[in-house]
């Protein structure tokens, strides 16, 4: 019998994705009407040199087991007190202004001046644009009256709890909200699954986990033998990590919902 329902944030409820995408468009864009640069050009170079910087830092490891992506060290400020956070906290300011003026010069462009406004930029535009998938507010609704929901987020708590500050509305579905910075590891680890069925007081039998990354949220479900829900909106390929269901819009949650407490 399903109790509860276990939601990962990004890409799941919050679009990130076309959250950062539009911060870029929009950096972009101030670019071009200083210098002419191509956008697309410009987004494309500041991406991978942000990869290649943010792998290059003592921290890379830490922000892999808790899961936090080279875009979000572009606008997080991670005033967290673990002292990973405190280092990514040092080095954040010239990560941005870095992968910016790099991605300027592989346009042609040297302006480190333009690269550090650039820099500046992109997180506010990306706190401008806080995307919720159309159909999050309206699934939630539904299932809080027969579920227990938890949200279960790999990042750092500072930044996840900007997410969710701009996109108040979230906050009061969920009777726990679990972030892997807090807790000290990140998803697919089986402990983190663990911790949040114990904060429930649940079985892993109780308990759904819905989540967009297979190597995180489903890999994570399966290692502790809870059942998984592979949102995959925009047609991925599997790998060798298998869901339990897979879907591609949340409201396909229901009838696997009436199939599982059918048994």
């Amino acid at each position: 019998m399903i109790k509860a329902i276990f939601f990962d944030l990004d890409d799941t409820l919050l679009w990130d994705q076309k959250s950062v995408k539009e911060a870029f468009v929009a950096t972009c864009e101030v670019a071009k009407q200083q210098y002419g640069i191509d956008p697309v050009e410009l987004e494309e170079a500041v991406r991978k040199e942000a990869r290649e910087l943010y792998s290059s830092y003592e921290t890379y490891s830490f922000t892999q087991m808790i899961g936090i992506n080279p875009f979000e060290g572009l606008w997080g400020n991670f005033l967290d007190d673990e002292e990973n956070f405190k280092k990514m906290s040092e080095i954040v300011p010239t990560y941005r202004k870095d992968a910016w003026t790099r991605g300027l010069k592989a346009c042609g462009i040297d302006d480190p001046d333009f690269g550090h406004k650039l820099a500046e930029e992109f997180p506010a535009q990306r706190r401008k644009s806080p995307f919720v998938y159309e159909e999050s507010f309206s699934v939630l609704d539904k299932l809080k009256e027969n579920y227990r929901l938890l949200l279960l987020t790999n990042g750092s708590p500072d930044l996840q709890n900007t997410k969710l500050e701009i996109t108040p509305e979230l906050v009061p579905y969920f009777e726990q909200i679990i972030i892997s910075g807090a807790f000290g590891r990140g998803k697919p680890d089986p402990t983190i699954f663990e911790h949040a069925l114990e904060k429930m007081n649940l079985s892993k039998d109780e308990a759904l986990m819905v989540g967009d990354n297979l190597m995180t949220d489903i890999l994570g479900a399966s290692r502790i033998g809870m059942k998984s829900v592979w949102i995959n909106r925009h047609d991925k390929d599997r790998n060798e990590v298998k869901p339990d269901y897979e879907i591609s819009h949340l409201e396909e949650l229901y009838p696997i919902l009436n199939e599982l407490n059918k048994k």
